[in-house]
């Protein structure tokens, strides 16, 4: 029988986006004895609801289409670091192994501190299944241990270390605390008659995990300044080696506060034994002598020695290529998946096919959030219930959800099981929210979509109404600037771009006042500040700073990315609020419900008014498959004083919102004052604006996350549809 938390049949590519010409490998993972089947589908439609058109795809003839052999391919979370080249280590008869550290577990299985171990031979430094520090070494025949007593104190900074002689066959063990609030608790337990062998030199050295296949007994919590010295020294030398008042030379230092940005770790003793990190752990991390004076890693390098590893830290599956696909040159832009089929099992592994670069095929592009759904990828929302999966059942929905399948990889909207904040992304590896016909929220009305599969909602809308449009995705948006949106006659978004780099917000600002004209079709936009890896451009980190609405706070003084030292948070406490790019930003949020819109008297403006040109109607938008209207779950307003310009119209405002609505953390000052200095009630609102650039172009902003949700109302025949009817085809005329 497979294991039931294993998906039958899965698989991701190397990238999400490609254009004509790009080759795109697949990797995949089956659990069948059969060969599984593979084609490419394009997506039409990606809700599930009954009430609407449905899950639509079509199938694209390709070159590649047919049968492979079908293999299951592990992956294998825990982040570690591993030092394969140990030079005179594995030569050593006496040794002192001298290690800092932070655990955030103690007492949840055996966690490995340092080891150089192989079966019966060498040495290993570990937390044992009780949270005891314990030292362990082989002589070939057995293993021999000792453990301190009395458990380690949680988030707790310790400084331990072992010691084997030779001469006297003496294994020692010691470790102090070093919470100026407590009693150092000095404890140092020997044996004596103790054999020791080291192992051979084709054994990594290993930090934070125990060597196998694969690597097993991973710590969670903080290491520093690990060091191994191949003589044993006694207590005042460990003392005064710790507490920096007497230097010896040790045959390897690991210095964590160098080269911060990558996965390598520098030794900084006499052999230059370099390591490097798997699984990605955080890095950039507040040290056992941080005290606050400095936040940010750049400045003080030395009290950010400390790297933070997980037990379930897992970024990229690591799978082998099973086949490579080559974009067709006719393919047109759009939303594709590549399909696999094996027995009664099915995944569609999701692919966004841009133009040829410098070639746009159409006047309109859209920018697809891939950055915002890699950061959401397999997020496990605490209130998934059974309720929810009858829905999907009944719905013929996507089946897997990442409440079930935790082992997979949460989201950094989820926690690491030490309770830290997941703040590394990445879509290689299997993310189930990322596929069409699945559902974020399985109850309240409508669909209960988010994100790839909310955004259908405008491409079918799109292809509907006979828009014809290129995608560009955030990726390309980050590496190439603007270039690659700058011949577009208009640009939109979907229906929630929350994450940026500093390079993408730099792009559609660059084409906004280059005479580009934007539209904004979402909510809580343009929010959090995000960081790319320099090594790994596939590898996102979100650092959830002192404010904003999160799912998780930073630790103090870990509020600076470690892939490029900036600080990071919500992009406002970088001088660069929503309001300055698009005239709105995020303001309140509430409960997956939607209201509608209301008419201000700024609409009659014979500048703006054809907005509206066809629409009778006052209340726009109280229909829709997102919460049931165009106006709801996370509102963004306009306000001048964060830089929405002057020459602002205020064309439309929410109202009559549901009581779960509150103002986001950033505009409440105490239970009963507000930034803005205004009623509450009044705050609470969508607010849909246009306004005129300096350079020729133009903004439309709709202020709220459900709205594309209303475009498909009605056989996409409502006032809603309509009035981005206007508005596209103003943008995109050559007026």
């Amino acid at each position: 029988m497979p294991d039931q938390n294993i998906i039958p049949l899965s698989g991701y590519t190397d990238r999400l986006s490609a254009r004509p010409g790009d080759m795109v490998e697949v990797r995949v993972s089956s659990l069948s004895l059969e060969p599984y089947h593979a084609s490419l589908v394009r997506v039409r439609y990606a809700d599930p609801n009954p009430e609407g058109p449905g899950v639509r795809m079509e199938e694209v003839p390709t070159d590649w289409e047919g049968s492979y052999p079908s293999r299951e391919q592990k992956f294998c979370p825990g982040s570690y670091g591993m030092v394969e080249r140990t030079g005179s280590l594995s030569g050593m008869q006496s040794f002192s192994v001298l290690v800092t550290f932070w655990p955030t577990r103690p007492g949840f299985g055996r966690q490995t501190l340092l080891a150089h171990q192989e079966q019966n031979r060498g040495w290993s430094l570990f937390l044992d299944e009780n949270g005891l520090l314990t030292a362990e070494i082989g002589d070939s025949e057995k293993l021999h241990s000792l453990s301190l007593e009395n458990a380690l104190r949680k988030r707790k900074w310790y400084q331990a270390w072992m010691v084997y002689n030779d001469g006297t066959s003496t294994l020692s063990l010691g470790r102090c605390i070093l919470d100026p609030g407590l009693n150092r608790e000095d404890r140092v337990e020997s044996r004596i008659g103790l054999s020791f062998k080291a192992t051979d030199s084709g054994q990594p050295l290993m930090i934070a995990a125990r060597n196998g296949i694969p690597p097993c007994e991973h710590f969670s919590g903080k290491l520093e300044a690990p060091a191994v010295f191949s003589r044993a020294l006694n207590l005042e030398e460990i003392k005064g080696f710790l507490n920096g008042t007497r230097y010896d030379t040790p045959t390897a230092k690991w210095d964590f506060s160098r080269d911060i940005p990558t996965s390598r770790i520098i030794d900084t003793g006499p052999e230059m034994l370099e390591g490097r990190l798997v699984n990605s752990p955080t890095r950039g991390m507040t040290g056992s002598s941080w005290n606050g004076r400095e936040m940010c890693w750049r400045h003080a390098p030395e009290d950010y020695g400390a790297i933070h590893f997980h037990e379930d830290d897992i970024y990229d599956f690591g799978w082998e290529t099973d086949f490579t696909l080559t974009i067709q040159e006719d393919l047109k832009s759009g939303v594709y998946a590549v399909k696999l089929e094996c027995e009664d099992h099915r995944d569609y592994v999701p692919l966004f096919v841009n133009p040829p670069r410098g070639d746009k095929k159409a006047d309109l592009c859209v920018l697809v959030s891939t950055f915002t759904y890699a950061v959401y990828g397999n997020h496990a929302r605490p209130d998934f219930k059974d309720s929810w999966r009858y829905r999907i059942r009944d719905w013929n929905a996507y089946p897997h959800n990442p409440a079930d399948y935790r082992q997979y990889g949460l989201s950094t909207y989820n926690f690491h099981s030490d309770g830290s904040g997941i703040c590394h992304a990445s879509h290689l590896r299997t993310l189930m929210n990322l596929r069409p016909g699945y559902i974020t929220f399985g109850e309240g009305r409508g669909s209960g979509l988010r994100h790839y599969q909310a955004d259908s909602h405008l491409y079918a809308w799109l292809d509907e109404k006979g828009f014809e449009y290129d995608l560009i995705t955030d990726q390309e948006l980050h590496e190439e600037g603007v270039e690659c949106l700058k011949d577009y006659r208009a640009v939109c978004t979907g229906s929630h771009p929350e994450y940026h780099t500093v390079q993408t917000l730099d792009a559609l600002q660059g084409y906004r006042d280059q005479g580009g004209r934007l539209l904004y079709l979402g909510g809580n936009g343009f929010y959090w500040k995000i960081a790319m890896s320099p090594e790994n451009p596939k590898l996102i980190e979100i650092r959830r700073g002192e404010s904003g609405i999160r799912a998780w706070a930073a630790e103090p003084g870990e509020y600076y990315h470690s892939f490029d030292g900036s600080y990071g948070g919500l992009w406002r406490r970088n001088g660069r609020p929503p309001q300055k790019l698009v005239g709105v930003g995020f303001f309140a949020q509430g409960k997956f419900e939607g209201s509608y819109y209301r008419r201000t008297r700024e609409s009659k403006d014979p500048n703006v008014s054809w907005i509206f040109d066809g629409i009778e109607d006052e209340m726009l938008g109280g229909f829709g498959f997102s919460g049931g209207g165009a106006a709801g779950f996370e509102l963004d307003r306009a306000d001048i004083r964060l830089g929405t310009p002057d020459n602002v119209w205020v064309v439309a405002q929410s109202e009559n919102h549901q009581p779960s609505f509150v103002l986001v953390h950033e505009e409440q000052l105490t239970h009963i004052t507000n930034w803005p200095g205004e009623e509450e009630v009044k705050l609470i609102r969508a607010d849909m604006v246009y306004f005129q650039t300096p350079g020729g172009g133009a903004v439309f902003s709709t202020g709220s996350i459900t709205f594309c949700g209303s475009l498909p109302w009605n056989n996409f025949d409502n006032n809603i549809s309509r009035l981005l009817s206007n508005v596209l085809n103003r943008f995109l005329s050559t007026a």
